[in-house]
């Protein structure tokens, strides 16, 4: 029986500086928590684990945030470390532990996006044993469908890959036809995004009519938006910088992009979905 170990440290909603395209500034927690210290969940394996590659107890994987984590773990990963602590407010900002770096080398995957600045930290201390992995964050479904394949190619988890992928396929089906019966006036509505949230609208059968960010919205741009006479404002909770069309009449929607400590992807999709159906049945 394959091994099932979730390593995580707790972690907050991220957020991202909205003054820099994929790097990120801002305040960071006070936290001294460092990943090894941190508690451990377990789960019961997927049948297709056991049926691939990767061995009985598969590859050991450390992330840097739970965003990592999650693609991992739906990959079929099961041995997965997630570094940032939950006290850390803005994740890129965080400063490395010696004890971050010490679980980076006992990897067997490295999981890290690029505008992380402590990415390079974590490539010097993987060394020549771990293979460090870039991921593409990004919640679009057949991005992250493409992601998770590619993932459990690398883990030789294919299987189990498939099996999520099969499972999200019927779960993201069901929450596109939920959100479709309670359009308002039994029409997709009208919405402007942000970039890094623009895939909430798609899950919703929205009209993109029109997105900002991730560099701060100038006062053009705004009337501009504006004019597009949008119904729904979906903004990136991570980047958020309160109201964006205050007085446009539209209704702005917070979306989640990263998921909790229990590394589920799919959840984000289910938490967004039931966020969207509130905004579309009071608009």
């Amino acid at each position: 029986m394959a091994r099932t170990s979730v390593r995580i440290t707790p972690l907050l909603a991220l957020s991202f500086s909205a003054a820099l395209l994929l790097t990120a500034t801002g305040c960071g927690g006070d936290s001294d928590t460092p990943a090894s210290s941190s508690s451990s969940a377990s789960s019961s394996s997927s049948s297709g684990a056991e049926g691939d590659a990767a061995g009985e107890d598969g590859p050991v994987v450390v992330a840097t945030t739970s965003w990592e984590g999650a693609f991992a773990k739906a990959a079929g990963a099961q041995d997965v470390t997630v570094i940032v602590p939950e006290s850390v407010q803005h994740a890129p900002d965080y400063d490395p532990k010696p004890s971050d770096l010490a679980a980076v080398a006992d990897a067997d995957f490295v999981l890290y996006a690029p505008f992380e600045p402590y990415a390079e930290k974590f490539k010097e201390a993987a060394g020549g044993d771990a293979e460090l992995v870039e991921v593409n964050l990004d919640n679009d479904a057949d991005k992250a469908k493409a992601e998770v394949t590619r993932l459990g190619r690398m883990f030789g988890t294919e299987a189990t890959a498939a099996e999520w992928i099969t499972s999200f396929d019927t779960e993201y089906g069901k929450l596109r036809k939920d959100l479709e019966s309670v359009w308002p006036g039994g029409r997709a509505p009208t919405a402007v995004a942000q970039v890094f949230a623009a895939w909430s609208a798609k899950l919703a059968g929205a009209e993109v009519v029109g997105t900002y960010g991730p560099e701060a919205v100038t006062a053009k741009q705004l009337s501009d938006l504006s004019k597009k006479k949008p119904q729904l404002v979906l903004d990136n909770v991570h980047m958020a910088t309160g109201t964006v069309l205050p007085d446009s009449g539209a209704r702005q929607v917070g979306i989640v992009n990263y998921p909790d400590k229990g590394l589920d992807l799919l959840t984000v999709y289910k938490n967004a979905a039931t966020t969207l159906e509130k905004a579309m049945k009071a608009s």
